[in-house]
């Protein structure tokens, strides 16, 4: 079974909240003289509460709000409405990021094992730990305390709504990371339909289905319950998953100005990993599995409990207080190197002895909690908050021997701690310039604790380390808009970044089994213009934009390479460049006069620049692992009877797969086509990808010098068809 919920067009999200701000004059103008813009604009909102289901989800006062403060931020932000996703093929956040500019991310081999970089982060880590995007659930933290987003990623269909706050204009949400942050806002029975059913598949095995239930019991309580589930059997070898999710919430109106909300996830997901390939093997037969994939069984395997807690008070018309606090326990069985054998006396009577393998097996809670304090005073919307998470892992490394375990090698033990306080003003000087101020404090503690065990004894063998640093940063950040079209706003801004190093950058520091040496925090400045806007050139046709160009400056980023799976190599580089060009366009023209034929193009295209700056060792090579460039887009004809077909492309530039830029992955380009219909209670559609059926590399790990016989490569999925259907009661 699978993911698939709802969402309502993005251009007439966007129309719905630039409307509600150009309304906001008039109807101050209807007010008495003495009444303060604040008192204007809960008369506005009120307007928009009604009774009808459906109408409510259209209307979403919170929704509406958040359009709002998108189209208020000083940088590359997008909302993205589930709704919108629910006419397509969406078997994992790589398909939920395609329009997304200066978001890069790529399945590993079609399953959730899914690469993601965001203004260029997490170029230090391509393979089992994703860091640098801080994910985030209803406010509250899912990224572990220490930055990590391994084993787990949020089902994006499980959400309303999700705002992408790219690089330094994720302040507001408290992130101290280089990519920036995602918040999934949870749909609740008030703003969803009675039911709705899901089903989609397709090729290679693949069917998701996704059933949920809602109801407002009366005035004071509130439930809903989704149940979701995958099957894929894969396009390579030794790539099957079976997924099953759970979640639910129950709202409870404490009083007219408290609600309280409670949030339950069960997530039991179970993937063969087939592993990477090297050039000759890709070129061979890119659907196999590496022989050490099958040898060692690799998978990642994880089983995850979540429950989440809100409330939030408005306290009267100017200010409100957001409370919540959060536990996920996960488990994680993890096969991920096969035997290494090394025959000591060669052509001798010893036999060949492993020298190593890897199995994890280890047990993660995450403690999490927040605080958002708004307040509206005269020409000021002032935000003040803050989060604070703790990471704790237990467990071992163990021998593998063909995915079962064989012995602990080490015993492991991490901690982490995070506290982000931050603070924001959104000064609206006039109706046309808005002043952002904001400042950022991080203060960070990690700590790892790696006991070496002899695995055929249980002794202890003394290789022990034990990395620990504290950490602390100060980041302000000054932003400017200003609104030159009703609907259409420039802005520039200048922030500080700063992220601390995962436990698993500190595992895998250079010199950390010899000193116990820790790494430094990635740090540097960036800055950034641009526009995003919305323009009807009457009520047929509507053009929407978002373009911005950043430039940052970073030092001390970890990098990491993987010189054989399973093993990782981190350290800080001095001084590199982070820049690009992020877009995305797109819009609704008709074809005659009545608006019954259109067509409707949406393009993303990113122009990356991720370079080494005057480095000792790599001079200005590119950094590994994200594209030089890459565009995705559709052109659809869409009938007013609700029949939309189209093509999509994909065009990737090239990629390297090493520091030395030595293995360059080349470009590529894939065409396909989507189709379908939909009504108020039905939806169905088809999806074809990859019509040409190319060779192309999805995502691949890095190495520090790339050669003949490096293993890195993940291919892509050939040719493949996908239908689903949806209805609503």
């Amino acid at each position: 079974m699978s993911l698939f919920p709802t969402r309502s067009p993005l251009s007439q999200s966007i129309l719905i909240a630039l409307v509600a701000l150009s309304a906001a004059p008039a109807v101050m103008a209807e007010e008495s003289s003495k009444e303060t813009k604040d008192q204007a604009k809960t008369k506005q909102l009120a307007t928009m509460v009604v009774t009808d289901k459906k109408e409510q989800k259209k209307a979403d006062p919170k929704l509406a709000a958040t359009r709002v403060e998108v189209d208020q931020s000083a940088g590359g932000v997008t909302l993205i409405d589930v709704e919108d996703f629910q006419d397509r093929n969406v078997s994992s956040l790589a398909d939920f990021f395609r329009y997304v500019p200066g978001m890069w991310a790529a399945s590993q081999s079609g399953n959730d094992e899914v690469f993601f970089s965001s203004r260029g982060s997490n170029l230090d880590s391509t393979n089992f730990d994703g860091n640098g995007v801080k994910l985030l659930q209803d406010g509250l933290p899912v990224t572990a305390a220490d930055g990590n987003n391994h084993n787990r990623i949020i089902d994006p269909l499980a959400a309303q709504y999700a705002v992408v706050a790219r690089g330094g204009n994720a302040l507001k949400y408290g992130a101290s990371t280089l990519g920036g942050a995602v918040d999934f806002t949870t749909p609740t029975a008030r703003n969803s339909p009675m039911a709705r059913l899901s089903l989609s598949g397709g090729s290679f095995g693949e069917f998701l289905g996704r059933g949920t239930v809602s109801k407002v019991i009366n005035d004071k309580f509130d439930a809903l319950l989704t149940v979701e589930g995958k099957i894929w059997d894969g396009y390579r070898n030794h790539n099957k998953q079976d997924r099953v999710g759970v979640y639910g919430n129950f709202g409870v109106q404490i009083t007219d100005s408290i609600v309280n909300h409670t949030f339950l996830s069960y997530i039991n997901n179970n993937q063969e990993l087939p592993g990477q390939l090297t050039r000759a093997q890709f070129d061979a037969n890119p659907k196999q599995a590496s022989k050490e994939a099958i040898g060692g069984n690799y998978q990642l395997n994880t089983e995850t409990e979540r429950v989440a807690n809100k409330t939030t008070w408005t306290i009267d018309n100017r200010s409100s207080l957001e409370i919540g606090a959060s536990f996920e326990n996960q488990k994680v069985y993890h096969p991920i190197v096969d035997k290494v054998m090394v025959d000591f006396d060669g052509p001798g009577p010893m036999q060949a002895q492993e020298v190593f393998s890897l199995l994890v097996d280890t047990q993660q809670q995450d403690w999490g909690t927040s605080a958002r304090y708004n307040l509206h005073l005269d020409e000021h919307d002032i935000l003040l908050g803050m989060n604070f998470g703790i990471n704790s892992e237990k467990g071992g490394n163990y021998r593998n021997n063909g995915g079962n375990r064989n012995g602990m090698t080490g015993q492991l033990r991490k901690d982490a701690s995070t506290i982000e306080v931050f603070a924001q003003d959104h000064w609206h000087i006039n109706e046309r310039w808005t002043l952002t101020p904001a400042l950022q404090g991080v203060f960070a503690h990690r700590e790892v604790s790696n006991i070496g065990v002899n695995p055929v004894t249980g002794a202890l063998t003394g290789q022990n380390s034990h990395p620990n640093e504290d950490y602390q940063g100060i980041n302000p950040s000054l932003g400017l808009s200003y609104r030159f079209l009703k609907e259409a706003t420039a802005y520039g801004s200048v922030t500080r970044l700063y992220e601390p190093p995962t436990n698993y950058n500190l595992v895998d520091n250079t010199v950390a089994n010899v000193s116990d040496a820790s790494l430094k925090a990635m740090e540097g400045t960036s800055v950034e213009i641009g526009t995003r806007g919305t323009h009807e050139f009457n009520t047929l046709n509507t053009m929407k934009w978002d373009l911005s160009l950043y430039y940052s400056w970073l030092n001390n980023e970890i990098l990491s390479v993987s010189p054989m799976p399973g093993l990782s190599i981190s350290k800080n580089v001095d001084n590199t460049i982070h820049a690009g060009v992020e877009g995305l366009i797109g819009g609704q023209f008709a074809l005659d006069d009545k608006g019954t034929h259109s067509i409707a193009p949406m393009f993303n295209i990113t122009y990356n620049h991720f370079n080494f700056d005057n480095d000792r060792v790599y001079g200005n090579n590119r950094l590994a692992a994200a594209p030089d460039y890459f565009l995705k887009g559709e052109v659809l004809y869409r009938h007013a009877s609700g029949v939309f077909v189209g093509p999509t492309v994909d065009v990737v530039g090239k990629r390297y797969a090493d520091l030395a830029n030595n293995y360059k992955i080349p470009a590529y380009a894939l065409l396909g086509v989507r189709a379908g219909w939909s009504n108020e209670h039905y939806k169905v559609f088809f999806e074809g990808r990859n019509l040409l059926d190319k060779n192309y590399v999805s995502s691949n790990s890095v190495v520090d010098s790339g050669t003949a016989n490096s293993q890195v490569l993940n291919s892509g999925a050939p040719v493949s068809f996908f239908g689903g259907v949806e209805v609503t009661f």
